[in-house]
């Protein structure tokens, strides 16, 4: 693997389907597989094959499909979960296993009411188990963000010795803040013997609003795969976003990383995955929501207007969104009028705009948004305009 090269890992048809409302049937998850290895993402996690036959089956016929990403089923760390992922993945060209158990007090002593020594041996347990089917294993340590950094580092040396290709380290109640979260990360390259050796995997969850920014401290200290969704959808408050991170990366050239993700789909994949899921994302969305590239203060047009970069620091185009949208309201100014004017075939001279501008304020005050009709109706009835302006 490229060190320079930071791997997707889109978790939307396992970890963005267990929102309540948004479940898909298979037809639906391969439309969307499709799009994800076009997309160019490095791993789709397809499912979690022991929960449903329906599960079961969306991740065999996935598995079928799926020529360039490698495909991944979820199980928990027991046999049977393993064999049940191994029997879905036996068609995949690249198949992994995703396998792991919770590591933090909190899951030890209240979900499992084990202790940390039976945690590592069921950790070794089932990597080891699983190298029986695949070579390629990824282990998580659920809740990893609220475990002591130092069991947390005994139970990644574990897993390497049993053949973990990949660690997964979630921020599973998305509790952490990104100092802490890429100070996890850089402890663990700093003290785990065998790190070299294996890919760090960021998994974070949104409930402070800093999976994103999460994901990214830990890329920076280290960590070489985000696990994500379109639309940063998922449970509770939803996940680390993909569209963020692959325009973070890609909009701070210093930092010397990338993604292979091709960019220009990210707004058409944002849609399907939206109307799949019947789950609309909020207009403010970075990247892909409707507001992403509109822009409705008079200030902020006018510096738009006359270059693009001043108020955007991404090209609408290289996320698949064909043009900025200059939006007019009552906050909207002259240079903003006179531009919508002209994509409607009017050009107006400064004593038309400025016979016009006092008309259309009052007319978008009793508006939420001026619209291209509007703009027709409010031309041909203002008389001074109508000799001078031609229709």
């Amino acid at each position: 693997m490229n060190k320079n090269n930071v791997q997707i890992f889109d978790t939307t048809l396992r970890d963005g389907e267990q929102v309540p409302g948004c479940k898909l049937n298979t037809e639906q998850k391969i439309v969307i597989a499709k799009r994800l290895d076009l997309l160019g993402v490095d791993v789709i996690e397809a499912g979690f094959p022991i929960s449903s036959p329906g599960d079961f089956k969306s991740v065999e016929e996935i598995s079928k499909i799926i020529k360039n990403a490698s495909v991944c089923a979820l199980t928990r760390a027991n046999e049977k979960d393993i064999e049940a992922a191994a029997k879905a993945l036996k068609y995949a060209v690249h198949p992994r296993i995703h396998t792991g158990i919770g590591t933090s007090d909190s899951h030890i002593i209240h979900k499992f009411k084990s202790t940390q020594e039976k945690i590592i041996e069921r950790a070794i347990q089932a990597v080891s188990y699983a190298k029986n089917f695949v070579d390629d294993v990824e282990f998580y340590a659920e809740d990893a963000g609220r475990t002591d950094n130092k069991f947390l580092a005994k139970v990644c040396e574990a897993v390497i010795n049993a053949g973990a290709t990949v660690l997964n380290i979630p921020d599973t109640t998305g509790y952490c803040l990104p100092g802490e979260y890429g100070a996890k990360i850089k402890y663990l390259k700093d003290n785990v013997k065998g790190i070299e050796n294996v890919i760090l995997s960021c998994h974070c969850h949104n409930d402070l609003g800093l999976a994103t920014a999460n994901a990214i401290a830990g890329i920076q200290n280290g960590a070489r795969q985000i696990e994500c969704t379109i639309n940063g959808i998922g449970e509770r408050a939803g996940n680390t976003s993909l569209e963020e991170v692959v325009m973070i990366l890609r909009q701070h050239p210093y930092l010397n990383l990338d993604t292979r993700v091709n960019s220009k789909l990210l707004y058409d994949t944002s849609q399907l995955v939206q109307q799949s899921m019947g789950m609309m994302v909020q207009p403010n969305k970075a990247i892909v929501g409707e507001n992403a590239f509109a822009h409705s203060s008079g200030i902020h047009q006018d510096g738009v207007i006359k270059n693009r970069e001043t108020y955007e620091i991404i090209n609408p185009a290289d996320v698949g969104v064909n043009e900025s949208s200059i939006v007019l309201t009552a906050r909207s100014g002259r240079a903003a009028l006179a531009y919508r004017a002209k994509n409607v075939g009017y050009e107006l001279t400064k004593i038309e705009l400025d016979i016009l501008y006092p008309q259309f304020l009052n007319y978008a005050d009793s508006r939420k948004e001026v619209h291209d009709a509007d703009i027709h109706q409010l031309i041909s009835l203002n008389k001074p305009l109508k000799s001078s302006v031609n229709f």
